[in-house]
């Protein structure tokens, strides 16, 4: 009995980690179809959590994810206007993004609640529990008592993936990463495409970060996303650009974070610092794994 317990608890913990990778990591998918390759996630990241602390504790947890949201937007906007409307290099601008957010973050953290912090006084998400489904075994307790963020990444992947195969605006969308040349000689607009998919990728990275500090830690630190942004890149690559696979590499990532956690909670006798290594180990798996299996699109990276 002890141990089901356990495991619920692990599977839940490992879920609700997960939620920030896998909720950036479905906006940085829909981009990189479009061929865009987007660095500054990690900067639309961090400023959501900053915006959702922020919106938290003037308009409460709806506010915070409101605030979050425009944040993440904003900032892809800018990138978008950089890389896409002026055809610079999408790996610089994305790096001088995420750095410049990470300076502006702390900046504003430390103006808006001083050098100690915003404290643990942040308002947050309570867990729902979804009727019926909470109480299956295992199952119940580890996807259906989330938070609304978690419950609006389930939303996510299967209307992304919808969106991507089943319509024409996805269509144009995919020709616009894999032959960008063949999809305006069909009419296509690809700045506007890889614009508007990159501010979508830019406001889901948002909800990450709003996820991070709503649903998590309630509070916000200066560098709190500690590379998530570059880990749901990641994550897409393991995911093989499918927004069910990179669903299940946000677990996967999730459950290698929480494992961290357990060992120390437990008192392995493994240095802890091995399982902190451990996510970023799998990111680089990941991408060696990414070189031998299926490639991205044709066109990612690429200006046009």
């Amino acid at each position: 009995m002890i141990e089901a317990i356990a495991v619920a608890a692990f599977g839940a913990a490992a879920v609700r980690v997960g939620t920030p990778l896998g909720l950036a990591a479905i906006g940085e998918l829909v981009a990189e179809k479009s061929g865009v390759i987007n660095l500054g996630i990690e900067g639309a990241m961090l400023g959501g959590a900053l915006a959702a602390a922020v919106g938290a504790s003037a308009g409460g947890p709806a506010g915070g994810i409101v605030a979050a949201v425009l944040t993440g937007t904003g900032i892809a906007a800018i990138f978008a206007a950089i890389a896409i409307g002026r055809r610079a290099d999408q790996i610089i601008t994305g790096t001088a993004i995420t750095l410049g957010a990470t300076g502006a973050t702390g900046l504003v953290a430390q103006h808006v609640w001083g050098v100690g912090g915003a404290g643990l006084s942040v308002p947050t998400l309570a867990p729902l529990n979804i009727p019926g489904l909470a109480d299956i075994p295992f199952i119940g307790p580890a996807f259906f008592r989330q938070s609304a963020l978690t419950y609006a990444c389930y939303l996510l992947i299967p209307m992304v993936s919808a969106a991507l195969y089943h319509t024409r605006s996805g269509l144009r969308l995919r020709a616009s990463g894999e032959s960008p040349d063949a999809a305006r000689a069909a009419g296509v607009n690809v700045a506007v495409v890889r614009a508007a998919a990159t501010i979508f990728g830019g406001a889901c990275a948002g909800l990450g970060g709003a996820s991070l500090v709503l649903a998590q830690v309630g509070t916000f630190t200066e560098r709190m996303t500690a590379g998530r942004g570059f880990i749901a890149i990641a994550v897409v690559a393991l995911g093989r650009w499918h927004p069910w696979g990179a669903a299940a590499a946000a677990l996967l990532f999730g459950a290698a974070t929480e494992l961290q956690y357990a060992s120390q909670a437990a008192g392995s006798a493994i240095p802890y610092q091995l399982f902190i290594a451990f996510p970023y180990l799998l990111a680089l798996l990941a991408f060696a794994v990414s070189r031998r299996g299926e490639r991205g699109p044709a066109g990612l990276g690429q200006p046009h």
